[in-house]
């Protein structure tokens, strides 16, 4: 009877066993996790850099003549032409230096009359051989220095002059007035900012790129017929809409960041980009037969890249992959995984290597819109 009641004890024990182990196996076969298999296609990525806004033309005027602001003839915000009036100074000081100057030019002058008629005569008494001929020889000095005199009154009228139209500020090309900083009445020193003007018929767009970017877009360069346009997206995160045109890059990298600026132009008809203004860069670039994965698919491990590969037991297995590169939310494969891996979409971190899934299958295409 003891031997009996031992062997029903260890049946009872062996089947509560086999329940556990079976309620485990059903447990681990409900876990239920999206897949998609991996396809290669040809696909259009879109790269997203910061950008900074700046006028095609911004300059900061400032006085190169000292005095009193009298007038201002413009207003912050202002569109302005190419020679229009926009300042002045008081230019009685500089009025009378023209007017020494002048003086000094009728004084130089008239040595100079004088000395051509004592060369006249000295050399008339010369002929007659009343004098000797160093005689003329010092009166063509004298009328030489006279006539220096009268070319270094030239130039410091001529000095005098370019004084006095600094004096007046002109717009240097057309364009539109940032903040004036002087008010009427102010005196003025020489190199003092009186506003800036921004030329924004168009737009220089800068942003940096890495190296690797740099290299792949110079080799494409040659290859490409026509190149996809520049996107700018505005900080409001509108689109701009006028494209743009990468038109050069900066000569040398950053030896702190390792990028390079490039430089696009954007026009702006509507005057809606400022100087100054930032966004985003969006550059569109076509890959043949690329295989992408979602970035929530991947694990990183130690710098190194893993999906979860579901077998045909249902079971998974890590698998280790090569990136290409990195884009948005999306990971582009250069080697380790083929077309037709069944791939984890998400919830990596809750499974383990040989756990079995249920799988819940999404369309490859239907990814883009969940990302």
């Amino acid at each position: 009877m003891k031997a009996f009641a031992a062997i029903n004890i260890l049946c009872i024990i062996w089947l509560t066993g086999c329940g556990v182990k079976g309620n485990t196996e059903k447990k681990v076969k409900d876990i239920e996790l999206p897949v998609f298999e991996l396809q290669s296609r040809d696909t259009i990525l879109h790269r997203s850099y910061v950008a900074s806004i700046n006028a095609f033309q911004h300059v900061e005027l400032r006085a190169k003549a000292s005095g009193f602001l009298e007038n201002i003839m413009v207003d912050e915000g202002q569109f302005v032409h190419k020679g229009q009036l926009m300042f002045t100074l008081n230019d009685a000081e500089f009025k009378v230096q023209v007017s020494e100057a002048k003086a000094s030019l009728t004084s130089a002058q008239a040595e100079v009359n004088g000395a051509e008629v004592e060369v006249g005569r000295v050399k008339s008494l010369v002929d007659k051989k009343i004098v000797t001929p160093s005689d003329l020889e010092l009166a063509n000095a004298k009328l030489a220095a006279a006539k220096a005199k009268v070319d270094e009154a030239l130039a410091k009228q001529e000095k005098a002059r370019i004084n006095l139209s600094y004096t007046t500020v002109r717009a240097p090309f057309d364009g539109i007035i940032d903040r004036i900083l002087q008010k009427r009445g102010s005196l003025i020193t020489e190199g003092s900012l009186l506003t800036s003007v921004s030329d924004i018929h168009a737009m220089h767009v800068y942003f940096k790129v890495s190296e690797k970017e740099y290299l792949n877009y110079v080799k494409g360069k040659k290859e490409r017929a026509h190149h996809s346009p520049a996107i700018l997206e505005l900080a409001d995160g509108s689109i701009y809409k006028y494209p743009g045109k990468i038109e050069t890059m900066e000569g040398e990298f950053d030896t702190e960041t390792g990028s390079i600026a490039f430089r696009a132009v954007f026009p702006n008809p509507s005057k809606l980009l400022k100087h100054g203004a930032s966004g985003n860069i969006l550059l569109t670039s076509n890959i043949s037969n690329a295989l992408m994965v979602p970035q929530r698919s991947v694990l990183e491990i130690q710098d190194r890249n893993f999906v979860f590969v579901l077998g045909a037991d249902y079971k998974v297995r890590m698998k280790s992959f090569v990136p290409e590169s990195r884009i948005d939310d999306f990971v582009l494969v250069k080697t380790g995984l083929a077309a037709g891996d069944r791939i984890i979409y998400e919830g990596v971190q809750n499974i383990k290597e040989g756990s079995t899934v249920k799988p819940r299958m999404i369309a490859a295409d239907s990814i883009l819109a969940i990302q």
